[in-house]
């Protein structure tokens, strides 16, 4: 019989994560769904969820968290986009999803162009000026 605790991992476990997914906010107040708020929710670290996400026979959980994933990636995008979630943390946080605005720093004709990456935060920062100037300008029309 193998020796330690017995798993967290269980069904009620996965009730609590699909619970999770459907009502981050109106039952557990959080803007966007996380790893850090199943977490919370859970009481099991966000390293175990983690590791839990890539093991055999937990392909059920693995898909909740990716569908958590997507859900915050999507939800960063339409609320930075529309002025609700601070360009700063938006962009901070898509970060975390890969985004990531490139510069062209240009130079002489006979020089290669070179691509610099700016940070995500930057990138939301001018992605929501960008949008609020457009509305700006479309109010005053």
């Amino acid at each position: 019989m193998p020796g330690g605790r017995p798993t967290k991992y269980t069904p009620e476990f996965l009730t609590i994560a699909k619970d999770y997914l459907d009502k981050f906010n109106s039952k557990y107040e959080d803007q966007i769904p996380s790893i850090a708020g199943l977490a919370v929710v859970s009481n099991i670290s966000r390293e175990t969820l983690r590791v839990w996400g890539t093991e055999e026979g937990k392909e059920e959980f693995s898909a909740i968290l990716a569908k958590i994933l997507a859900k915050q990636e999507s939800i960063l995008i339409n609320k930075g986009l529309s002025g609700e979630f601070n360009s700063n943390i938006t962009k901070l946080a898509l970060g975390k999803h890969g985004y990531h605005e490139k510069h062209d720093v240009g130079g002489q004709s006979d020089n290669p162009v070179a691509v610099v990456e700016a940070d995500a935060k930057e990138y939301a920062r001018r992605l929501v000026f960008s949008l609020e100037r457009a509305k700006r300008t479309s109010d005053a029309s």
